[in-house]
């Protein structure tokens, strides 16, 4: 299109609003904390875990709908008070549709964009829903009133188009064909710039007729991504109307084109640590979203005068589309949505500076002309020209005849042209109101259907989609699946589908639902295999994840309220059959906020990996992928419990190896599945064949579900640290716990005081107080002798383990030997650390930790793990150097210990004297002492020199009795374990878990005795100390 006055070019910024909402279901339950705050114009958010953090950030409009609102009769979201702050939709589209209309009329492009995450509100204020209609209905309806309002000065022309982009495939949504295996085409034309060709574009004359094609389009929607496996929160939707002025006294026309469009949520997966992949995130999936923002970036540095060489336009349909929009020949409004709670920060603080950057584009914007009003014009001026060249031309024999002829027939062409042009509206308008009858014929049908048959309704993720798909069950057998060849069958598309899926019978009002077998058929979250009776409000799940609301007869609808029963709901009541469920901790109504937030990963996550499980076989990939719940039983080296999450356990059927992807990865892999899937699916519809699936040929670096094989964290067991605080040495069997709290392995290990040769200390150097180690050398070893009863190595015999360990302030874990194929293996690896002037954290990391020992699994082909040895402090000897800190505590302290070593040296040579006087004084007592008559200073001066004695022997006596009190323990942390251990069978039958409480109960009076045993040896041994000491001071006096 063309300006039409070369002057009227302007530059405009693209305007920014900003939108918070309400908490949902999940933040409330979560307890989150809204870290949002606003004026006019500007907005703050706060990090929660700095709250002095806090980022502020100018729009030109920003929109407070989190709280202040309540709901009239109808449905619809008001301000509580007259003048609140809450910004319902009717102060949306005052501030942005109002402006975008006005754009449109003046004959100036127009263009709104909805950014944000999953959730945050976009599509409500885009669509909206009920009484609380979004910025789209609501723009066309007063663009259809202007038009009414100014109908006597002008005619207008409406046209309508709705595509969806997802997977870098463009999905006509008003195609009436079938749809193209890879899309439609983008091209690129010098007058009109970037089209998708073959687009279907619907002429409208009311906004009624936009509604319908708007739910026709949604439907459209609902079924593609049901057949194609798609997420719609991964698609873009593009709604576009034409709008075409003719002004018959101003003889002129301005035609704009008026582009609404609804993004992609924009959180991003984490690819950080543990969670990269070595296959890149940016694929198809995302790319028209990545690419968007690298073009926003680009025009926000051409507008503060960066030097920018190219902007990526052409890398993404999408960027292709909104060309004009971004930097081209459009004024464009951009509504950024967030959420407000803690949870939601970074992707909120994403959000706002991706908004921040658009605001900064400038835009060209022109009022544009008519490239078809421009054709007529021509052809007109044309045709006046061949009038005037007849009217001159004589009678100048057969050559002036034949000019005229050929002069009549390029006029009456001409005409023919501009009549073809005037009516071309005409035809599509009534082209397009036939379409909209028959559409409206089955509307009233389904509606009429409604209220005379049970039916199924669809629930989708995304609620917009939700509902839409009704599949009524009349009298009779009804097969369900993939096959319509049938007049008796419900054609249903979706992962695991099979072709006669099963059987639905409504009789005697009664309507029973039956699975053929090797279907996959849930009812209200159990697997059925028989025939079930379907109860109104049932929910069914059908193959992998096609999800339905068995809505029953008109006669036991009543009033019920069927919202509640959204795709979370489905997916939590499967986690629930799974004995997966969230129950709120005794005495608080409140559940534990970071337990809520791994519940909802896991039902978010439950349906991918039941696609993707299902894609594998189809594809015949062999692989199993399975949810677990990272850290569920694990604790921290002081028995902290460690942050839980989710991660997907990935298994091979035929060699048993397997991987642990976090949530990111497998996100990120789940498309790339889907991409590998659809591929799949377009070769079978090329191969007439019918049986079989081969496999796509791919390599296998490329491949979604393989990955190089890696050691994993199988388990850990606490080894408590507390005994080497009075050295006294420990030996324990230690139970290797798995994730979700399943027994690993038995672990038998010691922890040995020594001295700095590595002997073992004797009972003499058993300390009563801890702090005497202070500033003194502390020597230990640590002992992994065996290994029992690995689970990793009885499921695969091919496998092999490690335990590695890390000590207080070690930079780097210690691992030892692998150990392969041996259930039992024996370890015998034997660790000498050291401290050379203990600290007092080192005494508190002693007293209050444990070393965790974590089992390794290795598989065949996995490197094994390995110390890095030269970043480890050690002596020649192979001792091991801990501490650091108390080294560093001595290295400062050498400057004091230099001054006063001249003090000390001087008090010495004083004792030095002082005890050669009393050592002359002793010889003189020690004479007098053998003369007769002193039997009483005799036995006094002994007592005076047995007193000196009492203490050092009650403290050895008490030493004694604490290592016999240890050693006794360490039999009733073993009846412990055992108690732990000890489990019914899952075949147990009434009188098995009768014998089951029987021996559980003599095991817990074993235990009670032995612990009763050693508390009261303990208290004898003490008392008969202390009564000891008194006899002897009693003596004294």
């Amino acid at each position: 299109m063309r300006p039409e006055h070369s002057d009227m070019m302007q530059k405009d910024c693209v305007r920014v609003a900003v939108r918070v909402r309400p908490f949902n279901k999940r933040e409330r339950d979560a307890g989150s904390r809204c870290i949002i705050s606003m004026i006019p114009t500007s907005i703050t958010i706060q990090d929660p875990r700095d709250p002095q953090n806090r980022r502020s950030f100018c729009f030109d409009y920003t929109y407070w709908s989190h709280s202040g609102f309540t709901q009239d009769t109808r449905g619809k979201y008001l301000p509580e008070d007259a003048g609140g702050r809450y910004a319902d939709q009717d102060s949306v589209f005052l501030d942005l549709g109002e402006g975008i209309l006005e754009n449109a009329l003046q004959g100036y492009n127009a263009t709104l964009l909805a950014y944000g995450q999953t959730g945050s509100g976009k599509s409500y204020s885009m669509m909206g829903y009920g009484a609380n209609k979004g910025l789209v209905p609501k723009l066309c309806e007063r663009l259809f009133e202007s038009i009414r309002e100014n109908q006597d000065s002008r005619r207008c022309q409406v046209f309508f188009s709705m595509l969806e982009i997802y997977n870098e495939q463009v999905i006509d949504l008003l195609s009436r064909g079938a749809r193209a295996a890879a899309g439609l085409r983008v091209r690129e034309e010098q007058h009109r710039g970037f089209y998708v060709e073959g687009l279907r574009t619907v002429p409208c004359e009311n906004s009624q007729q936009v509604e319908q094609l708007m739910e026709q389009g949604t439907r459209t929607r609902t079924t593609a991504a049901t057949h194609i496996n798609a997420n719609s929160s991964r698609s873009h939707m593009l709604i576009n109307l034409q709008l075409k002025q003719i002004f018959s006294k101003e003889s002129t026309t301005k035609q704009s084109n008026i582009n609404l469009v609804d993004l992609a949520g924009s959180e991003r997966q984490r690819s950080s640590g543990s969670e990269a992949d070595r296959l890149k995130e940016g694929m198809a999936i995302n790319l028209s979203l990545t690419t968007l923002g690298n073009v926003i970036s680009s025009l926000a540095d051409v507008a503060v005068g960066k030097k920018v060489v190219h902007i990526p336009y052409r890398e993404s349909i999408l960027t292709k589309l909104l060309q004009s929009a971004l930097g081209g020949n459009s004024r464009t409004v951009m509504i950024a949505t967030l959420s407000p709670a803690d949870i939601c920060y970074e992707e909120s603080l994403s959000t706002l500076r991706y908004a921040e950057r658009a605001k900064r584009i400038l835009n060209r914007a022109v009022v544009n002309e008519s490239p078809t009003e421009r054709l007529v014009k021509e052809l007109k001026a044309e045709n006046a020209r061949l009038l005037q060249r007849l009217s001159r031309l004589g009678p100048e024999g057969r050559r002036a005849s034949d000019e005229t002829k050929e002069l009549r027939q390029l006029l009456t062409h001409n005409e023919l042209q501009i009549k073809a042009i005037q009516t071309l509206w005409e035809q599509h308008l009534q082209e397009a109101l036939k379409d909209l009858e028959e559409q409206y014929a089955n509307i009233t049908k389904e509606r009429r259907m409604m209220q005379m048959h049970p039916y199924i309704l669809n629930i989708n993720e995304d609620t917009q989609l939700s509902g839409v798909v009704k599949l009524f069950i009349q009298e009779g057998e009804w097969d369900v699946g993939l096959s319509d060849s049938s007049p008796r069958s419900i054609s249903i598309k979706g992962l695991g589908i099979q072709e006669r899926h099963a059987i639905f019978r409504n009789e005697q009002r009664r309507v029973t639902l039956s699975a053929v077998a090797g279907s996959k058929v849930v009812v209200n979250g159990s697997s059925v295999c028989q025939t079930t009776e379907l109860q109104h409000l049932d929910r069914l799940i059908l193959g992998s994840n096609c999800t339905y609301l068995f809505i029953g007869f008109p006669s036991d609808r009543g009033g019920d309220d069927w919202s509640c029963y959204d795709y979370d709901y489905f997916q939590a009541e499967l986690a629930t059959a799974e004995g997966i469920h969230i129950e709120s901790s005794p005495g608080s109504s409140q559940t534990d906020p970071s337990l809520l937030a791994v519940f909802y990963d896991y039902i978010k996550l439950m349906p991918m990996v039941t696609e993707a499980n299902q894609m594998s076989q189809e594809l015949h990939k062999g692989v199993e992928f399975k949810l677990e719940i990272q850290n569920l039983a694990l604790s921290d080296s002081k028995g902290h419990d460690l942050k839980k999450d989710i991660v997907v356990r990935v298994t091979t059927l035929g060699n048993k190896q397997v991987w642990m992807w976090s949530k990111a990865k497998f996100i990120n892999r789940k498309f790339l599945m889907e991409e590998m899937y659809q591929q799949h699916q377009a070769e079978q519809s090329e191969d007439s064949r019918s049986k079989g699936f081969p496999a796509v040929s791919l390599s296998r670096d490329q491949d979604p579900f393989w990955d190089p094989v890696e050691p994993l964290l199988l388990g850990t067991a606490h080894l408590w640290l507390q005994t080497l605080a009075f050295r006294i040495p420990l030996e324990e069997q230690l139970e290797v716990l798995g994730s979700e709290g399943t027994e690993e392995a038995i672990l038998q290990a010691q922890l040995v005081p020594c001295s700095s040769t590595g002997l073992p200390l004797i009972e003499d150097d058993i300390l009563i107080d801890p702090s005497e180690l202070l500033g003194r050398r502390l020597d230990f070893q640590l002992v992994l002798e065996q290994c029992c009863g690995l689970r990793w190595i009885r499921e695969a015999h091919n496998r092999g383990v490690q335990i590695g360990f890390k000590l207080f302030d070690c930079s780097q874990p210690l691992y030892t030997p692998a150990a392969w194929h041996n259930m039992n293996p024996v370890l015998d690896h034997r660790v000498h650390f050291a401290s050379v002037q203990t600290s007092q954290s080192l005494l508190d990391y002693l007293q209050s930790s444990a070393v965790l020992l974590e089992l390794w699994g290795l598989q065949e082909g996995c490197a094994e793990l390995t110390s890095p040895l030269d970043e480890m402090r050690m002596t020649s000897e192979g001792v091991f150097i801990i501490d650091k800190t108390g080294q560093t505590d001595t290295a400062t302290l050498n400057c004091e210990l230099s001054s006063s070593f001249r003090v000390l040296q001087r008090d010495l040579e004083e004792m030095k004297s002082l005890n050669s006087l009393l050592k002359k004084e002793n010889q003189n007592l020690r004479e007098q002492l053998n003369a007769p008559g002193n039997c009483y200073i005799i036995v006094f001066v002994d007592f005076a020199l047995g007193g000196r004695s009492v203490r050092p022997s009650c403290d050895a006596e008490f030493a004694r009795a604490l290592k016999v009190f240890y050693h006794s323990m360490t039999s009733v942390r073993g009846q412990l374990q055992r108690l732990r251990r000890h489990r019914p069978s899952e075949e147990s039958d009434l009188l098995g878990l009768r014998f089951f409480v029987d021996e559980q109960g003599r095991l817990l009076k074993d235990f009670s005795e032995q612990l009763e045993e050693c508390v009261t040896k303990l208290k004898q041994d003490v008392a008969a100390i202390v009564r000891r000491k008194r006899e002897k001071s009693e003596i004294y006096l």
